[in-house]
């Protein structure tokens, strides 16, 4: 048998909802019959109670004999001061006292459930004594009739078994139908969720019309698909872009090597090396930006984060590095908590992307604003459309008019400088410019330590 958690779900609801009823039947079947048990008790009491008053009140008038048992009653018996058996119902006539308990001092009466009684073999009796007082002693009077079982009667009990079981039976029922019309659009979601490939996206799970979970998954599910689909139409595109990018070099190679070999003596080899080696060059970039992209997909990070200085290492870069444009530098104290290599590969991407496009002058601001370190990079160059500034951050994506002038880019250092500003907890956005585009990064600052000097963040 298999185990619970690994019964359906449609199974278990369906056991649970009768398993329940159950304890729900059986507790009020318990309060039914204790209720009616109690009531017929209390009634049979009162009849042995009768009959004892009514036998005394024979004794006073002196006309014990016979006595004569009454509906319900089983047998009397009367007993003198001396112990004798002076009068008893027909049935008990030349018998025993049918007990021997008698009332306490304080109380004329009492009464005693009794089984095994020689006279009423395999019944329990419920039987009552009276005292009654005379000037020659206390008389002593026995009734006794048949004491109701626990269950009362068969009729009751039978009655409260078939009543039990035709309510558990239609819960159960109920219960299985309910949670099958419940999950029925769930399995149509599983349906249509089979039905859908890698090359094929286009399918949509069902919504249910209620407004519930279901639906709510419905739409997760689809939302989902949805996300899957532009990712994986993304992934294409970055495969092909990639593809016509990697083979664009390795085509340049292989036309100056093949048309060098085919004049080896009018051929300038040196020119034909150097050519050669600046497509590798272009070849090795566009690899080692792919393979960044890679480990800031997969999360890797660099180096352990610390504390790091942009003013220092923003001017460290721009000392170390030879520019052929004007770069106008504006920076203020800024540090922030993160991976120094990870951060200098943002700012480089960032001033390459505005040197590519600047007419002669870039413009670097670092400033402290609001808990962030706002980094703004800006050309005067043709600048970016308003539509089209969010393209620039996709893999390999380039603006029209820049393709044939900008030779010097991989199509990947924006999206891995967006990528590195978020895995540090902030933005890289293009902001509104008078001339050129403006570049804006935001990282929150690190305001747990003071600023570190200068000689532990400069590298």
């Amino acid at each position: 048998m298999r185990p619970w958690r690994d019964w359906p779900v449609r199974a278990r609801l369906t056991l649970l909802a009768a398993i329940v009823m159950t304890l729900l039947c059986a507790g009020l079947s318990a309060l039914i019959v204790t209720s009616i048990h109690s009531e017929r008790s209390t009634e049979l009491n009162r009849r042995n109670h009768d009959a004892n008053m009514r036998t005394a009140g024979l004794l006073a008038r002196g006309q014990l004999t016979p006595v004569h048992t009454e509906r319900g009653i089983a047998a009397l018996q009367v007993i003198d001061p001396a112990g004798r058996i002076v009068s008893a119902s027909a049935n008990m006539r030349g018998r025993p006292p049918m007990a021997f308990f008698v009332p306490t001092e304080e109380r004329m009466g009492r009464m005693e459930t009794l089984c095994h009684m020689r006279d009423f073999a395999g019944t329990c009796m419920l039987v009552s004594v009276q005292r009654v007082p005379r000037r020659d002693g206390d008389w002593i009077i026995y009734s006794a009739a048949p004491a109701y079982p626990w269950y009362v009667s068969g009729r009751l009990l039978a009655g409260v078994l078939a009543g039990s079981t035709l309510l558990i039976g239609v819960t159960a029922f109920g219960a299985y139908r309910i949670v099958g019309r419940s999950l029925k659009p769930v399995e149509a979601i599983r349906a249509h969720l089979c039905k859908i490939t890698s090359t094929d996206l286009g399918h949509r799970v069902p919504v249910p019309a209620p407004r519930d979970e279901i639906q709510e998954l419905a739409c997760t599910v689809n939302q989902t698909l949805d996300l899957l689909q532009a990712a994986l139409q993304r992934e294409r595109r970055f495969i092909s872009d990639a593809s016509h990018d990697l083979r664009s070099p390795i085509t340049a190679m292989r036309a100056q090597t093949e048309e060098a070999l085919l004049h080896p003596d009018d051929a300038d080899w040196p020119a034909t090396a150097t050519a050669t080696l600046d497509s590798l060059d272009r070849l090795q970039a566009i690899v080692t930006d792919l393979l960044t992209l890679s480990c800031l997909d997969a999360g890797a990070a660099g180096a352990a984060a610390a504390p790091v200085d942009l003013e220092d290492l923003i001017s460290c870069e721009l000392d170390h590095c030879p520019h052929k444009l004007n770069i106008i530098r504006d920076l203020e104290p800024a540090v922030v908590r993160g991976d120094r290599l990870q951060l200098i590969r943002l700012f480089t991407n960032l001033v390459d992307n505005a040197e590519r496009h600047a007419a002669c002058t870039v413009t670097i601001s670092l400033s402290a604003q609001s808990g962030q370190a706002v980094l703004v990079v800006s050309d005067d160059g043709p600048g970016i459309p308003v539509d089209q500034r969010e393209r620039v951050f996709q893999r390999f994506a380039r603006l029209d008019d820049a393709r044939n002038k900008d030779t010097g880019g991989t199509g990947l250092g924006l999206p891995i400088a967006r990528q590195i500003a978020e895995q540090h907890g902030g933005t890289l956005t293009i902001e509104d410019s008078d001339q050129g585009a403006r570049f804006v990064a935001r990282i929150p600052l690190y305001t747990a330590h003071p600023r570190p000097p200068a000689h532990q963040t400069a590298g």
